[in-house]
């Protein structure tokens, strides 16, 4: 699993034994349903709510498997019921407008323009943005080498814009604070590779200054990337590759935003029209 997953996990279970207060061997499956009955009152989300029983489960599988406990507690209780989610998507003009709101004469002006250009072009992840090396981005033949979760690379086409906007960043790119920055793509005013919370801050900010009221965050290009493709007639076998979804059943998800062109589509191909 990502770093990132692994910590979320860590600290769901932290949180859990330090809130119960007793050894692993004597939690038990009343002490869990407490627990999550305790966090969905304080408003934590159905999601966040079965992700934070998945990381118990796993947690005492493991105490398991070591002979700390002899049954997983978590095997009598039920995980929240959970409707289809639809993520939130820009339209192409919002999407425009953002981009183009950019002020490229500003200090970080074209390092800020590429980031979004490559956050909605690619369709990256946050922690894919702002891990991307120098190394794997091939301007001359169009294409990014991303790392994504579980260290899985995979080639994502780059388009002309997005190249010509990162071609613009690289004349102004800041001096690396050391030799281990060296490869980083994107760097702050220090030199040092972004952080997914300057990604995070630098995307609403961005759609503020363009008028969007919209809630949103960088992954929220990646669904609107995803969505587009779609839209336009893309093969979702190869938006799942490009998005790099292990389960194509995850990519299925953009199918559902846009059911007018997929109801056209079927309906102009049916061999019974």
């Amino acid at each position: 699993m990502s770093p990132n997953t692994v910590a979320s996990y860590c600290h769901d279970v932290e949180e859990f034994l330090s809130f119960c207060q007793v050894e692993p061997h004597a939690v038990t499956s009343a002490d869990i349903q407490h627990y999550l009955g305790k966090v969905t009152e304080d408003g934590l989300s159905k999601r966040s709510t079965a992700r934070l029983l998945s990381s118990l489960r796993s947690y005492f599988g493991w105490c398991v498997e070591e002979g700390e406990v002899k049954e997983n507690p978590c095997d009598r209780v039920e995980a929240p019921k959970l409707g289809k989610y639809l993520p939130a998507v820009l339209s192409v003009g919002e999407v425009t407008a953002i981009l183009e709101s950019v002020d490229e004469k500003a200090t970080f002006g074209k390092r800020d323009r590429a980031i979004l250009e490559v956050l909605y072009g690619c369709g990256l992840r946050v922690s894919e943005a702002a891990g991307l090396l120098l190394s794997h981005v091939h301007l001359d033949e169009g294409f990014v080498d991303v790392v994504g979760k579980g260290n899985k690379q995979r080639l994502v086409p780059l388009g002309e814009v997005a190249a010509d906007a990162i071609r613009r960043y690289l004349e102004d790119r800041p001096t690396p604070a050391s030799g281990a920055y060296d490869d980083f793509l994107f760097l702050n005013r220090f030199g040092k590779p972004l952080s997914r919370v300057s990604l995070f801050n630098l995307v609403k900010h961005q759609a503020m200054v363009a008028g969007i009221q919209k809630e949103i965050s960088p992954h929220t290009f990646r669904h609107s990337f995803a969505t587009h493709l779609i839209e336009n007639g893309a093969d979702l076998r190869i938006v799942q590759e490009m998005l790099g979804h292990e389960s194509i059943l995850t990519t299925e998800i953009y199918t559902h935003l846009d059911t007018k062109t997929w109801h056209q589509s079927i309906l102009q191909h049916h061999p019974r029209r």
